[in-house]
């Protein structure tokens, strides 16, 4: 196996209910797991597992409780990601870490074309680049000329979910986290995207990711991280612990 690209060192998050008499809410609890870049990691668990939260505490959204996630930049330098400062976790966002979730944050002002564009930009590439393969992403995953210059927030469902799967997609980062990308997809529109996502571990890209059905875990998964109740319960090759899966450890 390749040197890790991320460790996730023994981390927990609390989350402290201040609407609720203060009580506080373990979502994870001493977690701790390895990905190397070309692997694709995929979550599994029941609802309530943590999958989530995790994505979210890799990605910064949230910040940890206690342990620590250890990231090795494109320079062979490490960094803690809970440690680092608003500005450089923005950074490390343009072009180390992208993140792809079930749902695209509408921007009434911007066109579908210009979103993918700045995600490209975004990770080094020069706007005309970023707009090409923009143009080649959203024609890749059957989003009409038509649309690319209206503004994001009339999207469908399904059209969103597209826009967002190109966006993370173009000049992908060295790590993706992906959360339920494909939920909303019709099953043409499901095999395009699942498509573009295969080709990702060939391009060195660490892929972390939760579906919500065992045949994407199947087709795309090289290993399976099982949580239950925030706790890492199996770690192990997707040929080994796919088939001690139930369709209820995979959805959210």
């Amino acid at each position: 196996m390749n040197s890790p690209l991320i460790n996730v060192c023994d981390i927990s998050k609390t989350f402290v209910l201040h609407n609720i008499d203060g009580r506080e809410v373990t979502a994870l609890q001493n977690v701790s797991f390895s990905i190397a870049p070309g692997e694709h990691v995929a979550l599994a668990g029941s609802s309530g597992a943590g999958k989530s939260t995790l994505l979210r505490l890799l990605y910064r959204t949230y910040t940890l409780t206690s342990g620590e996630i250890n990231f090795r930049l494109s320079s062979g330098e490490w960094v803690d990601i809970g440690k680092l400062t608003d500005p450089e976790v923005v950074a490390l966002r343009g072009r180390e870490i992208g993140y792809v979730s079930q749902f695209l944050r509408a921007q009434p002002r911007r066109s579908v074309i210009d979103l993918v564009t700045r995600a490209g930009v975004s990770r080094g590439m020069s706007r005309n680049d970023a707009r090409e393969h923009a143009a080649i992403s959203l024609r890749r995953l059957n989003i009409a000329e038509s649309l690319w210059e209206i503004h994001t927030s009339v999207l469908s469902g399904g059209e969103k979910q597209r826009v967002n799967i190109a966006a993370g997609l173009i000049s992908p980062p060295r790590l993706l986290l992906l959360d339920e990308p494909v939920s909303a997809l019709d099953p043409e529109n499901r095999e395009r995207a699942i498509d573009l996502i295969s080709q990702l571990s060939e391009a060195g890209v660490a892929v972390l990711a939760v579906f919500h059905d065992l045949d994407a875990i199947a087709r795309l998964a090289t290993r399976i991280v099982v949580m239950s109740h925030g706790h890492l319960i199996d770690d192990g090759p997707a040929q080994s612990i796919l088939p001690q899966l139930q369709p209820t450890d995979v959805h959210s």
